[in-house]
């Protein structure tokens, strides 16, 4: 299982080589003369996760969970990363990071890829890995709908840009978890975002913090 991490992380891109072929004008020989595609490679149990099988392991993982849940956006997929565990060797194996807003609890759950299914599964609170890029999301969409914030989200970026604010994908977005010694962030999940704007500026939202437990903003005190 990951560590706890303070500082948002983005995870490693999984590269694929394809093989195609090039067809000349005038390329009429035999089918033997002809480039061929060769056979797929089965990755091997310590090479990353390809994206089929980041896809299914957290298909897996979020079945063996209550569907509702997901469905409500109570409970999210954070990450699936490769189990890095020495118990089995030979197998490929996966760790779907599941985080349930509703009781606060982050669960990891070991998915077997071959034999499809959940082989092992821990749960616990009080621990906070890095906010997702759909969390930095539906942070920012959180500020925007803020009565006061949204108002001057929207306002700066417009001055930055010189055109109205569309979506939050227009917004350069990285999180970073937050927790206080007492109140709501003492256990829910809550983030702080950093939001640069088109002109390279960024806004300044040292006192805010989004809440994605309670789906509210907080203004922090100094």
């Amino acid at each position: 299982m990951r560590g706890v991490m303070m500082l948002a992380v983005s995870a490693g891109a999984v590269a694929t080589i394809t093989a195609a072929v090039l067809l000349l004008p005038g390329d009429g020989g035999p089918p033997s003369a002809r480039a061929e595609l060769p056979a797929a490679v089965s990755p091997a149990p310590g090479d990353p996760l390809t994206p089929d099988e980041i896809r299914r392991a957290g298909d897996i993982a979020t079945d063996a969970g209550p569907r509702a849940h997901f469905a409500a956006g109570r409970a999210e997929l954070l990450y699936v990363e490769r189990d890095d565990g020495k118990s089995d060797e030979g197998a490929r194996r996966a760790e779907a990071y599941v985080y349930d807003y509703g009781t606060d609890t982050l669960t990891v759950r070991t998915v077997d890829l071959a034999r499809g299914k959940v082989v092992r599964e821990v749960s616990g609170t009080g621990t906070q890995p890095p906010p997702s890029k759909r969390e930095e999301t539906r942070a920012a969409e959180l500020i925007l709908a803020h009565p006061r914030l949204g108002e001057g989200m929207r306002a700066a970026y417009q001055r930055a840009a010189g055109k109205p604010l569309r979506s939050t994908a227009d917004l350069w977005l990285r999180g970073l978890i937050y927790t206080a010694p007492r109140g709501d962030c003492a256990e829910h999940r809550c983030v702080r975002l950093f939001v640069r704007l088109p002109d390279g500026t960024f806004l300044d939202t040292s006192r805010v913090v989004a809440d994605l437990s309670a789906k509210k903003v907080h203004i922090l005190e100094w």
